[in-house]
């Protein structure tokens, strides 16, 4: 079973890696990134910046869980 710990890296790791996969899908929909279907579709904008809070809240509850000693 795992720790406290490991449940803490893992939604820090869960949270920078949502906001950065949120970042690049809100670029592509801005049109600032090229190079795939998803690119000046309004779309990823909005998927991106919802994909980005989701992000945020698991990377601030990550860094907010307490160990347990």
């Amino acid at each position: 079973m795992a720790g406290q710990g490991s449940r803490r890296v893992g939604w820090i790791v869960v949270g920078v890696v949502a906001i950065l996969l949120g970042g690049l899908w809100a670029l592509q929909g801005l049109n600032v990134v090229g190079g795939s279907s998803m690119t000046g579709n309004a779309t990823w904008i909005w998927v991106g910046l919802v994909v980005i809070v989701g992000g945020i809240y698991a990377l601030v509850h990550g860094l907010n869980r307490r160990q347990r000693s």
